[in-house]
């Protein structure tokens, strides 16, 4: 029945140049209705979904279109400042963007994706946020594919999946995703893993 639902249009603001409050009041006066969500700071829950281009601030990366689950990723990684930080899997880069504005004094957050188009995602959306970072095509799935990158402090790897905890975004997959794909994506995932420990 969730999955048959409308998804909601969450936000994540950017908390160093703004707080949830004054943003909440600043979507009210542009007749935008929304909702904090208590659980996770800086997530806000508009109440009928907008274009981005109609978000204030959003161009000036303020505020980021975000689902709240995602939002979880970037504080579990407790980075601390000075850091060295691999976003594994990075595209369209919302969790890049998260991490470089909750740590903003990390010492290099380095961004890859295998896809050089969806990596594009994440130089765009850097690039809106005014956040720096190091974007590489690699293929972790290619033994040695980030020999040479050193050491990390942390690393979030976002692995490619069934995607079956978003069917309310992508209703395809209830009807294109088959149980054989399972085997092979996690497979994939292991080899992620393993270039990643390594």
């Amino acid at each position: 029945a969730a999955g048959n639902c409308h998804p909601p249009m969450t936000l994540r603001v950017d908390l160093a140049r703004g707080t949830v409050a004054d943003y909440l009041a600043e979507l009210a006066a542009n007749g935008r209705p929304a909702r904090a969500l208590e659980w996770r700071p800086g997530a806000i829950v508009l109440e009928h979904p907008a274009p981005v281009v109609a978000l204030p601030g959003f161009r000036e990366g303020r505020v980021s279109v975000q689902d709240a689950g995602a939002q979880l990723a970037a504080p579990l990684l407790e980075v601390q400042p000075g850091q060295r930080v691999l976003d594994a899997c990075a595209a369209p880069g919302g969790k890049t963007g998260h991490l470089l504005e909750s740590a903003p004094a990390l010492g290099e957050l380095v961004a890859i994706d295998v896809d050089r188009e969806r990596l594009a995602l994440v130089e765009e959306n850097l690039r809106r946020l005014a956040r720096p970072a190091v974007c590489r095509v690699v293929d972790l799935t290619r033994p040695g594919a980030l020999q040479g990158a050193g050491q990390f402090d942390r690393i979030l790897v976002d692995a490619p999946c069934s995607s079956t905890g978003v069917i309310r975004r992508h209703p395809d997959i209830k009807l294109l995703r088959r149980a054989s794909d399972i085997e092979a994506l996690a497979r994939v995932q292991r080899a992620i893993l393993r270039a990643a420990f390594d």
